[in-house]
Formats: C-alpha cells, structure tokens, sequence
C-alpha cells in the first residue's frame, strides 16, 4: 500500500485552558495541492505550523510518508514554508540569499549553484540574482521566498497565506504562478488561506476549517455544488450564496418569509415542520424586466462590469437577494424586477448545524 504523503491522526493543539485545534483527521496523498481555507481564527495556520514542526501538537500523530514526526525537528522534516512575511535578509543578494540556507546544511558549492540557478530559471528570476530585497518589488520578493522554499527540494512545500501582502493584480498573477509551479514540480503542497478565491482556482482539494475542526473536504466543485452545511455554503462563492428564511414541511412544501410558496422533492424523510433556510447561487437566479416569474424585487444597487451585472435587491419583507447575470442590461435604483428560481439548482439547510437536506432532482446530484 502506498504511503500518504502526509497523515494527521487525532490532532488536538491547546494554549493553556484553551483548545484551537479539536481533533482533526487528515490524509493528503503525494502531488496534491491541498488548500487549507476558513476565517480568521480557524486554526489554519496553527495547523500549517504542526506540520511543519514549528508547534508541537497537545495530543495525536502527525505522519510523514507513514514515518511519525511528533519529535522530530522542523529541519529534519523535509519540509519547506513560505510565510505571509517575505523573511529575506536585505543585507544579502538574491542569490545569497537563496544559498544561504543550504550553506549551512554544509552542501558542496557545485550543488548549492546548480540548485540557485535551477529555481532561478524556474521562476524567471535570473535577472535578479545580484540585486537586494530592497531593490525588487513585492512580486519579486516573494518569488525570492519561494525559490528559497524550492532551492531545498523538500517532499511537501507549505504556503501560510503568501500572497496576502499584494495588491489585487499581483495576488491573481502569483496564483497563476504558483498553480504552474505546482504544475511543473509535482510536488505535494499545502497552501493555507482565508480567501476562498484562492482555494478554488488553485486546490485538487480544499480543506474548510471552523473553529478548530473540519467542515468538509472535497475538490472545489463538489464543496461549491454540494456542500454539507450553510457554513461551508456561505464560505464558497464569490458573490456569497443567497440564504432566505422559512419553515419546511414533512410532505415537502417550502413557505418562505419573503412569501415564496413552492414544492420541494425531499431525498429523505422529516417527522416534523422545520425551520429552514432556502440557499440560492446568484448566478442561478433569472431576471425579467417586466415583472414575470416566481417573485418580485425591488432594485436597490447594481454593478455592471462589462462581462458580468450584479444586481442588488430587496424583497418586501426586508431580506436581500443578490443576483448575478452574464449580460448587460438596463437598470435603474428603485425599480422592481421579477425574479425566477431555478427548481433542480437550490440548497435547504435545516437541522443541527444546518446541514443541508438530502433532495431529488438536484441539477449537481
């Protein structure tokens, strides 16, 4: 049976009276992109740095190609981070740099220049070898700190939000980079981030943590067509998916506050009336100028981009709908529009945790 690349068993991580990690089970296999994702205070990056032996779990195994590594040192791993901060000495050059990590494992200096020169050459760096940090711009420090993590030829590289201190345009060509990067080296990474754009374009699988514990786990289109609860629903989806309020009952007939009546073809069976919340994708949602369809809304603001309209509305009883068309229209601040709802492409949650239901004739099932 082939070894996981990496393995946690039972991780609980606790400061004093306090537990920020509750037990979390994991398996990530060789050549993944795994992306750790969830708001702050989730426990991402106290998981990152377990792994990466910088803490030292309260409880459970952390397993390396089925080796256990509790006890051994964060060098001795295999390992190489990449931090939010680039960390990179100003008085050296790029290429010192690079080296100096491996000067002082005591690697022979033909090694050292071929592995500079080769992560150089990956990243497109060769240009900038004798210039200091104080000379590059942000998307060329990091791409330093990356080649400081390549030039180490770890078996898992490891990514605390990278990406975090650049602004819009970079962050999307530095995804685009690593992703090819990934690509190019197949090696396994783990990438922790709190913006859920980035966990779907660059993850095999993503990892949704809340408050110390894993929501759920899957690649990204499963987590976006089929989440297992409205945390998970809400987290995925820029714009955020529509959550409307109402109650559910046994032989399937959905009442919403905002005054949607429909049917709904329950996969499983309920006992009783429910209180529910109804989650619709923006880009699911129909739009009518004349007024036609399921329901009317009032306009309340809209952002058209070219490509892509965002429209903002309001229901009579005061909830929000945010609908998402991939057209221009005209529009005006006050004016009402119907709306349609697509019956195979919603969401139910109901229940402890708000899981969500079990439904027939789902368009993703």
């Amino acid at each position: 049976m082939t070894a996981h690349a990496l393995e946690l068993k039972h991780i609980r991580k606790s400061w004093g009276a306090v537990q920020v990690i509750h037990g979390i089970d994991l398996q990530i296999e060789e050549g993944e992109f795994v992306v750790f994702v969830g708001p702050s205070g989730c426990g991402k990056s106290t998981l990152l740095r377990l792994i990466a032996g910088l803490d030292d779990p309260s409880s459970g195994d952390i397993l390396l190609q089925d080796r256990r590594v509790n006890s051994v040192p964060a060098s001795e791993r295999g390992l190489s981070m990449v931090f939010q901060s680039y960390a990179l000495y100003p008085h050296m050059t790029v290429r010192q740099n690079l080296s100096f990590g491996l000067e002082n494992l005591r690697m022979a200096k033909e090694e050292i220049d071929r592995r500079v020169d080769d992560a150089a050459t990956l990243l497109q760096i060769e240009m900038l070898l004798a210039r200091r940090p104080g000379q590059l711009s942000g998307g060329q420090r990091q791409r330093v700190a990356i080649g400081r993590a390549i030039v180490r030829e770890p078996q898992i590289f490891l990514f605390d939000e990278p990406l975090s201190n650049l602004d819009a345009e970079l962050r999307l060509q530095m995804r685009v980079e690593i992703a090819n990067l990934h690509a190019q080296l197949g090696n396994t990474m783990i990438y922790v981030t709190h913006d859920q754009v980035e966990a779907m374009t660059m993850a095999n699988r993503i990892v949704v943590l809340r408050a110390g514990k894993i929501e759920q786990v899957g690649k990204p289109l499963e987590l976006y067509n089929r989440p297992c609860n409205k945390f998970v629903a809400g987290f995925l989806g820029a714009p955020q998916m529509n959550f409307l309020s109402g109650n559910l009952a046994p032989d399937g007939t959905l009442t919403m506050d905002c005054g949607l009546k429909m049917p709904v073809r329950l996969g499983e069976t309920l006992s009783a009336a429910e209180k529910c919340t109804l989650g619709l994708r923006p880009e699911t949602i129909g739009v009518s100028l004349e007024g036609a369809g399921d329901m009317t809304v009032k306009v309340q603001n809209f952002e058209q981009l070219g490509a892509v309209t965002y429209i903002y509305t309001v229901f009579a009883n005061g909830e929000t709908l945010t609908v998402q068309l991939a057209q221009q229209i005209p529009l005006r601040r006050g004016q009402d529009i119907g709306v349609t709802f697509d019956p195979t492409r919603f969401h139910i949650f109901a229940g402890e945790g708000e899981r969500a239901l079990l439904l027939h004739g789902r368009a993703d099932a």
